[in-house]
């Protein structure tokens, strides 16, 4: 089966141990969402501060300028540091996680939750009250939801193509994980 691009949706082919890393692919997604991200934001912070929301769909899509000291929900806001700690911490790993990769499939994923955690992270470190502890702008309000930005919808969407990828059992490498025959006779009782 093919996607767009010609990718295969079936990464399970022989020899997927020796496909390329697919490094480039997953910086290439993170940078584009760290880009898209960081304009949405300063236009938001330039055009929408100090006016009422801008209705773009009716009541069903808004656009509205908020300042999240918290998590998603606006959780935990008396710990933005803890928060800015994770955000580091989930970058840290899919950088290291990067050298086994060879999934266009897990590049993307990855990718999505990359650019998305950085782009808060950038909020955390950059924007007042001050280093670390900023509040991460977000600008995007549908109804019975909370308000949220770029670097959230990619953060949603990689963490959906991670659960999707594990349930179908598919690996960094791209080959799908065989299930296990069962025992034929009982259990060893050790």
């Amino acid at each position: 089966m093919q996607a767009a691009g010609g990718a295969a949706l079936n990464d399970s082919e022989p020899g997927a141990a020796s496909r390329p890393r697919r490094v480039g692919v997953l910086l290439g997604v993170a940078v584009f969402v760290i880009a898209a991200d960081v304009i949405s934001k300063a236009i938001v912070v330039s055009r929408l501060a100090n006016r009422p929301p801008v209705h773009v769909l009716g009541d069903f899509l808004e656009l509205v300028l908020t300042r999240n000291s918290g998590a998603a929900f606006n959780i935990g806001t008396s710990m933005t540091i803890v928060f800015t700690a994770i955000a580091a911490g989930v970058v840290i790993y899919i950088l290291r996680a990067a050298r086994n990769l060879h999934s266009i499939w897990w590049a993307i994923a990855l990718g999505l939750l990359l650019g998305g955690a950085t782009g808060n992270l950038l909020d955390r470190i950059f924007r007042a009250p001050g280093p670390f502890v900023g509040h991460v702008v977000d600008w995007i309000q549908l109804p019975h939801w909370p308000v949220f930005n770029l670097a959230d919808s990619s953060v949603v969407c990689g963490g959906i193509l991670v659960a999707l990828l594990a349930l179908l059992g598919i690996g960094f490498d791209g080959t799908r994980a065989q299930a296990e025959a069962p025992a034929d006779g009982p259990a060893d009782p050790e």
